[in-house]
Protein backbone atom coordinates (compact mmCIF):
# COMPACT_ATOMS: atom_id res chain seq x y z
CA UNK A 1 0.00 0.00 0.00
CA UNK A 2 0.85 3.54 -1.07
CA UNK A 3 0.64 6.43 1.47
CA UNK A 4 -1.82 9.03 -0.69
CA UNK A 5 0.59 11.76 0.71
CA UNK A 6 4.12 11.12 -0.45
CA UNK A 7 6.66 13.22 1.27
CA UNK A 8 9.86 11.98 -1.22
CA UNK A 9 9.35 11.34 -5.20
CA UNK A 10 9.45 7.40 -6.09
CA UNK A 11 9.25 6.05 -9.59
CA UNK A 12 7.32 3.24 -11.19
CA UNK A 13 9.82 1.67 -13.83
CA UNK A 14 9.77 -1.51 -15.65
CA UNK A 15 6.74 -3.15 -13.35
CA UNK A 16 8.85 -1.99 -9.97
CA UNK A 17 8.70 0.75 -7.51
CA UNK A 18 11.80 2.67 -6.91
CA UNK A 19 13.08 5.36 -5.23
CA UNK A 20 12.73 8.49 -7.20
CA UNK A 21 15.87 10.15 -8.09
CA UNK A 22 14.72 13.89 -9.00
CA UNK A 23 13.19 16.54 -6.59
CA UNK A 24 10.77 19.22 -7.44
CA UNK A 25 12.69 22.86 -8.68
CA UNK A 26 11.80 25.75 -5.74
CA UNK A 27 9.67 28.29 -7.12
CA UNK A 28 8.60 31.56 -5.52
CA UNK A 29 6.99 34.80 -6.38
CA UNK A 30 9.01 37.86 -5.70
CA UNK A 31 7.58 41.59 -6.36
CA UNK A 32 10.02 44.29 -8.19
CA UNK A 33 9.78 47.47 -6.36
CA UNK A 34 11.01 50.55 -8.38
CA UNK A 35 12.13 53.67 -6.81
CA UNK A 36 9.19 52.96 -4.04
CA UNK A 37 6.81 51.81 -6.09
CA UNK A 38 5.44 47.96 -7.25
CA UNK A 39 6.10 47.04 -10.35
CA UNK A 40 5.30 43.18 -10.73
CA UNK A 41 5.80 39.82 -9.28
CA UNK A 42 8.48 37.25 -10.93
CA UNK A 43 7.52 33.58 -10.87
CA UNK A 44 10.95 32.51 -10.43
CA UNK A 45 13.48 30.58 -8.92
CA UNK A 46 14.56 31.76 -5.46
CA UNK A 47 18.64 32.42 -6.58
CA UNK A 48 20.31 35.17 -8.34
CA UNK A 49 17.15 37.95 -7.45
CA UNK A 50 19.02 40.72 -7.29
CA UNK A 51 20.67 39.51 -10.90
CA UNK A 52 16.97 38.95 -12.24
CA UNK A 53 16.15 42.75 -11.28
CA UNK A 54 19.24 43.94 -12.85
CA UNK A 55 18.89 42.24 -16.08
CA UNK A 56 15.00 42.89 -16.48
CA UNK A 57 15.25 46.37 -16.07
CA UNK A 58 18.00 46.84 -18.82
CA UNK A 59 16.15 43.86 -21.35
CA UNK A 60 13.29 46.23 -20.63
CA UNK A 61 15.37 49.66 -21.27
CA UNK A 62 14.80 50.69 -18.49
CA UNK A 63 18.70 51.34 -17.04
CA UNK A 64 21.33 51.16 -19.79
CA UNK A 65 24.12 50.39 -17.12
CA UNK A 66 24.50 48.52 -13.98
CA UNK A 67 25.74 52.40 -12.41
CA UNK A 68 22.45 53.21 -13.01
CA UNK A 69 21.70 51.37 -9.86
CA UNK A 70 22.03 53.34 -6.59
CA UNK A 71 20.87 50.80 -4.11
CA UNK A 72 19.31 47.23 -4.74
CA UNK A 73 18.60 45.06 -1.62
CA UNK A 74 16.04 42.08 -0.82
CA UNK A 75 13.22 42.29 1.67
CA UNK A 76 10.47 40.72 3.22
CA UNK A 77 12.03 37.08 3.54
CA UNK A 78 13.15 37.66 0.00
CA UNK A 79 10.06 38.29 -1.16
CA UNK A 80 10.74 42.19 -2.84
CA UNK A 81 13.40 42.96 -4.54
CA UNK A 82 13.56 46.80 -3.59
CA UNK A 83 15.27 48.80 -6.46
CA UNK A 84 16.84 52.69 -6.61
CA UNK A 85 17.92 54.13 -9.27
CA UNK A 86 20.29 57.51 -10.06
CA UNK A 87 16.97 58.55 -11.67
CA UNK A 88 13.15 58.85 -11.98
CA UNK A 89 11.50 56.47 -14.28
CA UNK A 90 7.81 55.80 -14.98
CA UNK A 91 6.70 53.01 -14.62
CA UNK A 92 4.94 51.16 -17.58
CA UNK A 93 1.27 51.49 -18.11
CA UNK A 94 0.46 47.58 -18.90
CA UNK A 95 2.46 44.54 -18.74
CA UNK A 96 2.13 41.84 -21.43
CA UNK A 97 2.04 38.15 -20.05
CA UNK A 98 5.45 36.62 -22.00
CA UNK A 99 4.93 32.84 -24.18
CA UNK A 100 5.85 29.98 -22.02
CA UNK A 101 6.65 29.17 -18.01
CA UNK A 102 6.74 31.08 -15.06
CA UNK A 103 4.42 33.72 -16.13
CA UNK A 104 7.35 36.42 -17.54
CA UNK A 105 6.52 40.18 -18.15
CA UNK A 106 7.12 42.70 -20.40
CA UNK A 107 6.00 46.06 -21.03
CA UNK A 108 3.70 47.09 -24.06
CA UNK A 109 6.28 49.57 -25.16
CA UNK A 110 7.74 48.60 -28.31
CA UNK A 111 11.49 48.14 -27.87
CA UNK A 112 14.15 49.04 -30.78
CA UNK A 113 17.47 46.99 -30.88
CA UNK A 114 20.67 47.71 -32.57
CA UNK A 115 21.09 45.59 -35.81
CA UNK A 116 23.91 43.75 -35.13
CA UNK A 117 27.01 43.53 -37.92
CA UNK A 118 27.39 40.31 -39.36
CA UNK A 119 30.49 38.76 -38.75
CA UNK A 120 31.78 35.68 -40.91
CA UNK A 121 34.01 32.17 -40.74
CA UNK A 122 32.93 30.63 -37.37
CA UNK A 123 33.78 26.96 -37.55
CA UNK A 124 30.36 24.75 -36.72
CA UNK A 125 31.81 22.94 -34.26
CA UNK A 126 32.23 25.80 -31.72
CA UNK A 127 28.16 25.76 -31.18
CA UNK A 128 28.45 21.88 -31.01
CA UNK A 129 31.55 22.05 -28.05
CA UNK A 130 29.23 25.21 -26.49
CA UNK A 131 26.26 23.18 -26.54
CA UNK A 132 28.09 19.82 -24.40
CA UNK A 133 29.44 22.87 -22.09
CA UNK A 134 26.30 24.10 -21.44
CA UNK A 135 24.31 20.44 -20.73
CA UNK A 136 27.52 19.73 -18.46
CA UNK A 137 27.01 22.90 -16.41
CA UNK A 138 23.12 22.12 -15.72
CA UNK A 139 23.52 22.07 -11.70
CA UNK A 140 19.63 22.28 -10.72
CA UNK A 141 18.62 20.41 -14.05
CA UNK A 142 20.06 17.40 -12.80
CA UNK A 143 18.57 17.46 -9.50
CA UNK A 144 15.60 18.37 -10.70
CA UNK A 145 14.46 17.76 -14.06
CA UNK A 146 12.40 20.38 -14.09
CA UNK A 147 14.65 23.94 -14.77
CA UNK A 148 15.63 26.03 -17.56
CA UNK A 149 19.19 26.80 -18.31
CA UNK A 150 20.93 29.48 -20.29
CA UNK A 151 24.60 29.79 -21.10
CA UNK A 152 26.54 33.69 -22.86
CA UNK A 153 30.16 32.71 -23.98
CA UNK A 154 32.67 34.58 -25.87
CA UNK A 155 33.69 31.08 -27.46
CA UNK A 156 36.26 30.72 -26.14
CA UNK A 157 37.37 30.81 -21.79
CA UNK A 158 34.12 33.26 -20.62
CA UNK A 159 31.28 31.73 -19.49
CA UNK A 160 28.22 33.05 -17.28
CA UNK A 161 25.48 30.13 -16.41
CA UNK A 162 22.29 31.08 -15.29
CA UNK A 163 19.14 28.52 -14.20
CA UNK A 164 15.62 29.36 -13.32
CA UNK A 165 12.19 27.76 -13.53
CA UNK A 166 11.34 30.57 -16.25
CA UNK A 167 13.31 30.34 -19.46
CA UNK A 168 12.51 34.31 -19.95
CA UNK A 169 13.91 34.71 -16.68
CA UNK A 170 17.96 33.16 -17.49
CA UNK A 171 17.99 35.60 -19.89
CA UNK A 172 17.57 38.43 -17.54
CA UNK A 173 20.21 36.53 -15.10
CA UNK A 174 22.71 36.35 -17.80
CA UNK A 175 22.08 40.20 -18.69
CA UNK A 176 22.44 40.72 -15.06
CA UNK A 177 25.20 39.31 -14.08
CA UNK A 178 27.34 40.32 -16.98
CA UNK A 179 26.31 44.01 -16.05
CA UNK A 180 27.02 43.77 -12.19
CA UNK A 181 30.50 41.80 -12.47
CA UNK A 182 31.28 44.62 -14.97
CA UNK A 183 32.63 41.93 -18.00
CA UNK A 184 33.30 45.17 -20.35
CA UNK A 185 36.24 43.49 -20.98
CA UNK A 186 35.08 40.72 -22.86
CA UNK A 187 32.49 40.50 -25.25
CA UNK A 188 29.44 38.00 -25.78
CA UNK A 189 28.88 36.46 -28.99
CA UNK A 190 26.71 33.81 -27.95
CA UNK A 191 23.83 32.44 -25.88
CA UNK A 192 23.40 28.88 -25.53
CA UNK A 193 19.28 27.59 -23.91
CA UNK A 194 17.28 24.92 -22.90
CA UNK A 195 14.46 26.52 -23.72
CA UNK A 196 12.28 27.43 -27.06
CA UNK A 197 13.29 30.78 -28.28
CA UNK A 198 10.22 33.10 -28.62
CA UNK A 199 9.99 36.66 -30.09
CA UNK A 200 10.63 38.15 -26.15
CA UNK A 201 13.57 35.74 -26.11
CA UNK A 202 15.58 36.91 -29.37
CA UNK A 203 14.77 40.75 -28.19
CA UNK A 204 16.31 40.09 -25.00
CA UNK A 205 19.59 38.17 -26.54
CA UNK A 206 19.63 40.92 -29.24
CA UNK A 207 19.11 43.99 -26.16
CA UNK A 208 22.41 42.19 -24.55
CA UNK A 209 24.71 42.47 -28.07
CA UNK A 210 24.69 38.63 -28.89
CA UNK A 211 24.94 37.66 -32.40
CA UNK A 212 23.65 33.98 -32.04
CA UNK A 213 21.47 32.46 -30.10
CA UNK A 214 21.33 28.99 -29.99
CA UNK A 215 18.41 26.62 -28.25
CA UNK A 216 18.34 22.70 -27.81
CA UNK A 217 14.61 23.08 -28.67
CA UNK A 218 12.42 25.08 -31.58
CA UNK A 219 12.37 28.63 -32.13
CA UNK A 220 9.13 30.51 -32.70
CA UNK A 221 8.10 31.74 -36.60
CA UNK A 222 8.08 35.74 -34.70
CA UNK A 223 11.66 35.22 -33.40
CA UNK A 224 12.67 33.80 -36.46
CA UNK A 225 11.51 37.31 -37.89
CA UNK A 226 13.15 39.19 -35.63
CA UNK A 227 16.55 37.61 -36.14
CA UNK A 228 16.52 38.16 -39.61
CA UNK A 229 15.51 41.88 -39.21
CA UNK A 230 18.34 42.43 -36.73
CA UNK A 231 21.14 39.94 -38.09
CA UNK A 232 20.53 37.38 -35.76
CA UNK A 233 21.80 33.64 -36.25
CA UNK A 234 19.09 31.48 -34.72
CA UNK A 235 20.00 28.20 -34.43
CA UNK A 236 17.32 25.45 -33.16
CA UNK A 237 17.28 21.52 -32.42
CA UNK A 238 20.60 21.58 -30.94
CA UNK A 239 22.25 17.92 -30.19
CA UNK A 240 25.56 16.69 -29.71
CA UNK A 241 26.32 16.10 -33.51
CA UNK A 242 24.21 18.70 -35.23
CA UNK A 243 22.04 21.38 -35.37
CA UNK A 244 19.90 23.77 -37.37
CA UNK A 245 20.21 27.23 -38.30
CA UNK A 246 17.17 29.18 -39.23
CA UNK A 247 18.68 32.41 -39.95
CA UNK A 248 21.26 34.34 -41.61
CA UNK A 249 23.78 31.45 -42.18
CA UNK A 250 26.53 33.52 -43.49
CA UNK A 251 28.30 33.49 -40.35
CA UNK A 252 29.23 29.89 -40.46
CA UNK A 253 31.83 28.37 -42.65
CA UNK A 254 29.49 26.02 -45.27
Amino acid sequence: MINQIISNPITFSKGKWKKGNHIPPEETSVVLTVNGEAWLSFGCSPFLLKELAIGFLFNEHTIDSFHEIEDIRLCENDRNIDVWLTHSVEKPDKWENTSGCAGGKTSRVKKTEKIKSVDCCIDPKIVLKLFQFLLDQQKFYKQTRGIHCSLMSDGENNHIIAEDIGRHNTIDKLAGIYLEAHHENWEPKFILTTGRVSSEMIQKSTRIGVPIVITRTSPTKSSVDFANEHNITLIGYTRRNEFTIYSHAERFKI
